[in-house]
Formats: C-alpha cells, structure tokens, sequence
C-alpha cells in the first residue's frame, strides 16, 4: 500500500515521438536536466508496430543544441538500451521498456536506432518520455 506521493516529485515530459518508416536513427527532443537532480527515467512505448528493431540510444551534452554529444556510457545507465528495445516479441506483449540514468551533462535526449524497418507500413510511434524529479520539490 502506497504510503509516499510520488506524483508530486515527478514532471513527465515529451522525449521522443516519431513514425519510423526506414533504418535510420531519428533524434527525439533535448532536455535540460538543470533543476533535476533527483533522476531521470525514460519509458518507451510503441503504440503501432510493423516491422524491425528499434534501439534507443540515450546521449549527453553540456550544449543545449547536442554540439559534442557523447552517448551516456553504460556505467551511468539503469538498465540497458538493449534491454528497452522495441520488436516483435516486445511489441505482441505490450511491455514498456525503461532505462534511468545518472547523467554527467546538463542536456540528455534519447535517439532510436531503428534495423529491418520496411517502407510499406507504419513502424511505431514512440512515445519516450523522460520522468524527471525536480529536486527542489523532492518530499519524503
């Protein structure tokens, strides 16, 4: 029995929402994690599903436009990015993968790495969002 709020300590916001079509990596949006020191977590969701493998890989930069991204290395990682791929045996079972990350840059933005993509039908749509914990609001 939940006996904490956890709601209050969490500000979901938009990572990543894309139809991929194709093999090809697409960016999902940057996010500026100055005022959140209490944690991110990324959960993915593909709410229609085609073909192929879709692997999000999840980077960092001190700039807020990515100049001089590096992808946050696995050590900084809750989970893996292999673990919260999205694909066939994933998509039938409706899991929704997540990682968190101990970040060492202010900026973080997921991108997906889509692999046997086809052309002719609608891939995904992801659905990243990063859930944040702003740690001025942290309650116990």
């Amino acid at each position: 029995m939940p006996t904490q709020d956890i709601r209050s300590n969490l500000l979901p916001k938009l990572a990543f929402n894309a139809i991929i079509t194709t093999d090809t990596t697409t960016n999902g949006a940057i996010i500026d994690t100055a005022d959140f020191d209490g944690g991110v977590v990324f959960n993915f969701l593909c709410t229609v599903y085609g073909a192929g493998t879709y692997t999000p890989i999840l980077e960092e930069s001190d700039d807020s436009g990515m100049s001089g991204a590096n992808n946050i290395a696995d050590a900084n990682l809750i989970g893996t990015e292999a673990g919260a791929a999205i694909s066939a045996v994933t998509a039938s079972g409706a899991n929704l993968g997540s990682i968190g990350i101990f970040g060492t840059k202010r900026y973080v933005r997921v991108k997906i790495l889509s692999a046997t993509a086809t052309t002719t039908t609608i891939v995904c749509t992801f659905n990243g969002v990063p859930e944040i914990m702003p740690s001025a609001s942290l309650s116990a």
